[in-house]
């Protein structure tokens, strides 16, 4: 039997329960840049660990004509490892509120879980672009991306890098150093010690405000001009923007980041990124604690959003970072 016309069922509400999670996916992607492009993995413990190996020095490879073989010594990988970080974020909303709200109050109530999830998605998203280190015990933290880059770097003057401690297994926050502007040079230098150190980056994530620099390295001697053709009867565009650069080194697309322009502790870092070498460890997924609902403690519906995961860097040499950069304004 068809249904009556008009008749509002779950293929019509679009933030069903049970899709939670991608809704808050799709909404959160141009907010959590460094998040969204990196793999997810599932975590076991509180305290993941990991191996890196690295290669070995090129050099001279010369055997002489029937010569007998000697086998070389295999070098062991360095464990590294992170924290996991419990996150979460909270709701309560009055029953007098469902009640004036009753003929969308189931869809209202998603749309406050949606916000929520978005909101604790982009809490990931700083704490990885943090210069947090991370902490074990019950307060756990994890060490955010600055805690991490130690070789492909370019720092102000004083600055200093912090690393994975092999000894303490946790990491160490970099030591702020003079801020300067960021520039091409910055740029190419950083590239350059990438490619060196094997390092296939093709994305840098930056502060809004340091987006807008770098689109000014349009007008540099060095850099090839660009025209676009205006179709015809549909007027000219002023074109001020620029979303790739292709330097010596190879070809990054610029990605700018709302989260990083929070604070100027978080904005004076621009990462460069191998996608490859970093991924998010879930513990626990975001999902919602059906539990807390349960317990009535007040005159309202209560919503809590939780979660807990860990950065996981693979090899930090894969990545870099240009630091003490302003990163709000051309002084901050």
């Amino acid at each position: 039997m068809a249904k009556i016309t008009n008749t509002f069922t779950t293929a019509d509400g679009n933030l069903a329960k049970e899709e939670f999670s991608n809704v808050v996916d799709m909404v959160a992607v141009q907010d959590t840049p460094l998040y969204s492009m990196m793999s997810k993995e599932k975590c076991t413990s509180t305290n993941p660990r990991w191996a890196t190996v690295e290669l070995e020095t090129p050099g001279e490879n010369i055997q002489s004509e029937g010569d007998t073989y000697s086998f070389d010594e295999v070098a062991a990988g360095t464990k590294l490892g992170n924290h996991t970080q419990i996150m979460r974020k909270t709701f309560l909303v009055s029953a007098t509120q469902q009640a004036i709200n009753d003929a969308g109050n189931v869809e209202s109530m998603e749309e406050i879980k949606v916000r929520r999830g978005v909101e604790l998605r982009k809490d990931v998203e700083l704490a990885i672009v943090t210069n947090n280190a991370s902490v074990a015990g019950e307060t756990r933290e994890f060490g955010g991306l600055p805690t991490w880059i130690e070789t492909n770097v370019d720092r102000g003057s004083g600055g200093s890098n912090g690393g994975y401690n092999t000894g303490t297994g946790l990491t160490t926050a970099a030591t702020n150093g003079t801020q300067r502007a960021f520039s091409k040079s910055i740029m190419d230098d950083t590239m350059q010690d990438c490619y060196t150190n094997g390092a296939d980056v093709r994305d840098l994530v930056v502060s809004p405000y340091v987006k807008s620099v770098f689109v000014t390295f349009m007008s540099d001697s060095n850099v090839a001009q660009y025209r676009y053709a205006a179709t015809s009867g549909e007027g000219n565009s002023l074109v001020a923007n620029v979303d790739m650069y292709e330097g010596p080194f190879g070809k990054i697309s610029i990605h700018p980041n709302r989260v990083m322009a929070t604070s100027a502790g978080v904005a004076r870092n621009a990462f460069f990124v191998d996608r490859s070498k970093l991924c998010f460890k879930w513990l626990r997924p975001i999902k919602e604690d059906t539990e807390a609902q349960k317990v009535k403690t007040s005159d309202g519906h209560k919503g809590v959003l939780i979660c807990e995961g860990t950065l996981g860097v693979k090899n930090e040499k894969g990545l870099g970072v240009a630091a003490d950069i302003y990163g709000l304004t051309a002084a901050s």
